[in-house]
């Protein structure tokens, strides 16, 4: 039976991403009741960059041949050579595209249990539990995980990313064969944009099909989520139509956001958006039919059009920097 929390460490170029420190933070809020300490794992990077400073007492480096770049195979091989070595009580993954793809092939080689896409945790009864939207969000399931380790995803912005406390870890290198590789990384593309990824963003302001053209996103979602620092997104009719790129997709067939503000004008409201959004700390929905099923979600609803409300919007967040 193990003890401690490990946490997967998702980065690029060897820098971690936001849901590193979210993790870390619950992770050292939960380890008390859990007992055992708190460790990380970085696969294809052997810097544990500030790490211990969010209360990493042991980073876990996977390095070498095969885990350059992210592989399905490679990086199972990693994080269960890991496991093997740590012997945490529980394994924790941001909700990523990349750990959606390993993490199942990971429970099944290991034999152990998972919950995935958990919006929050908690210890109930000396067991780690969590909280899943079920039912494109209209239910929240709670659930634990028997086996040790548990296996929990977690969505991006559940969390508080904290401060740094201080403290330095123990790095520890260790040794895994990448095996038989199915797959090969030939190019890394990466998009030209200086605002935060979906999955990760604090703030969305995101268009439906009313907003009638790609013109009219660029001229008002774009700026108007540029004014308070926030990423553009769509729904997917305004996609299919050629309005937006399908990059910026929130929805069931798109990505699954949890912002702490989500923005969306001239969006219905269906419930494949909803899935992908509903779980938004604060929504604001701006469109004209009083009766789009949006409103009966939205914290905040203006029923005016999009058109007029959206300029006013913009102007009043930059006249109040």
């Amino acid at each position: 039976m193990g003890s401690g929390i490990l946490v997967f460490i998702e980065h690029e170029g060897g820098q971690p991403k936001k849901t590193a420190y979210e993790l870390l933070t619950k992770a050292n809020g939960l380890v008390g009741e859990l007992g055992g300490a708190v460790s990380a794992v970085l696969v294809g990077s052997d810097q544990a960059a500030d790490l211990g400073d969010y209360g990493a007492s042991t980073v876990y480096t996977v390095t070498g041949s095969g885990f350059e770049a992210y592989t399905t195979e490679a990086w199972t091989t990693a994080l269960a050579a890991v496991i093997d070595q740590a012997d945490p009580a529980v394994v924790l993954a941001p909700a990523s595209s990349s750990c959606k793809d390993f993490f199942p092939r990971l429970a099944a080689r290991k034999n152990l249990g998972m919950a995935s896409e958990v919006t929050d945790l908690s210890v109930q009864g000396g067991a780690l539990v969590g909280a899943r939207p079920v039912y494109a969000g209209k239910a929240i399931a709670h659930v634990a995980v028997n086996s040790s380790p548990a296996l929990f995803t977690v969505r991006p912005n559940s969390f508080g990313a904290g401060t740094a406390v201080g403290g330095s870890a123990n790095v520890v290198a260790v040794a895994a064969d990448s095996g038989t590789v199915r797959t090969c990384v030939v190019e890394e593309i990466q998009t030209a944009s200086d605002v935060v990824d979906l999955t990760e963003a604090e703030r969305i302001v995101s268009g439906g099909r009313s907003l009638k053209s790609e013109e009219n996103f660029q001229s008002v979602i774009v700026p108007l989520a540029a004014s308070i620092g926030a990423t553009p997104g769509a729904s997917r009719a305004a996609v299919d139509a050629g309005y937006a790129p399908h990059s910026w997709q929130v929805g069931q067939t798109g990505k699954v956001v949890n912002p702490s503000l989500y923005i969306a004008c001239g969006i219905s409201g269906a419930i494949q958006h909803l899935a992908g959004m509903r779980t938004s700390k604060v929504i604001v929905a701006v469109n004209k039919d009083a009766e789009a099923p949006i409103f009966q979600h939205a914290t905040y609803g203006i029923v005016e059009d999009l058109f007029d409300v959206c300029p006013a919007l913009q102007k009043a967040f930059q006249d109040s920097l």
